[in-house]
């Protein structure tokens, strides 16, 4: 039992550290861990990924917001979209095949992957020949961050805000319908569409996501999908993983970030492309 406890704390701690640093909910390490590692039902396993999704927002977003890396506009504009699409989602489940939403959004997370990786060889996390964007502007969406790396305050301009909130649409009604982690759709809808520097995206698609998880945390609780003895030690590492997580973000180049979530972005939209080309719900 103390094993096992110990255990779950460290998956935490890794997983709080990943999902702060890449903007994911970490349920892309403790799904795999708790299921095929631990032989837990993937329905406990999906409750405790929700509470990981919590606990990871709860413990980077204080830190983000204290040093003004998020952007807390954008956060709440696009929050509208994940929120109508989750419920659309929702309603939609059992009506819509699913496979046309993995093959759909498996594409998307590809050909995102395939533009970080452009960026990547580019070496430029600024473009600096930015159009003004009205809808951006009369929502105050442009904002600015101090990057701990460049030792320099960064300005930065929103592009193609209404793209953007198509995205996370979508990515909403994804979540509802196949009951995925939209933390990848979120960073893409951001650093992809909106144009968005990766630090500002990655440390945005945080609070987003404990918005979104705590709207159906208690959906989860209710049927019993969450175990304490699983959630608790998870959660405690998370939230110490997330902290960590959040001050190595800050520290660490843009480039590395990216070289980082480039190989984890292909590989969640490759297992997608595959689940809707052979028909897995």
């Amino acid at each position: 039992m103390i094993v096992t406890t110990l255990l779950l704390i460290g998956v935490g701690l890794f997983a709080g550290i990943a999902g702060a640093i890449l903007g994911l909910g970490g349920g892309i390490i403790i799904t795999p861990v708790l299921t095929l590692a631990m032989g837990l039902d993937i329905k406990y396993a999906i409750g405790a990924s929700i509470i990981a999704v919590i606990a990871t927002s709860s413990g980077s977003t204080i830190a983000y917001l204290r040093d003004e890396v998020l952007n807390l506009r954008v956060a709440m504009f696009l929050e509208i979209a994940t929120t109508i699409g989750g419920i659309a989602g929702a309603l939609l489940t059992g009506i819509l095949d699913p496979k046309w939403l993995y093959l759909l959004f498996g594409a998307l997370l590809v050909f995102s992957g395939w533009n970080m990786w452009r960026k990547l060889r580019r070496g430029q996390e600024i473009v600096s020949d930015v159009k003004p964007d009205r809808l951006a502007t009369k929502l105050k969406l442009n904002s600015s961050y101090y990057d701990k790396v460049e030792m320099k305050q960064i300005d930065y301009q929103v592009e193609r805000v209404p793209q953007g909130f198509l995205v996370m649409l979508g990515a909403g009604l994804a979540s509802g319908m196949l009951g995925i982690g939209s933390g990848a759709f979120k960073v893409t809808a951001m650093d992809t569409f909106m144009k968005m520097p990766l630090k500002p995206s990655s440390a945005t698609s945080n609070l987003m996501m404990g918005v979104t998880a705590a709207a159906s945390a208690t959906v989860y609780f209710f049927n019993g999908s969450i175990l304490p003895n699983i959630a608790v030690p998870l959660a405690l590492g998370i939230l110490v993983g997330a902290v960590l997580g959040s001050r190595i973000m800050q520290v660490l180049p843009a480039r590395v970030i990216r070289m980082i979530f480039v190989p984890v972005i292909l590989l969640i939209g490759l297992q997608m492309l595959y689940k809707g080309i052979m028909g897995v719900n």
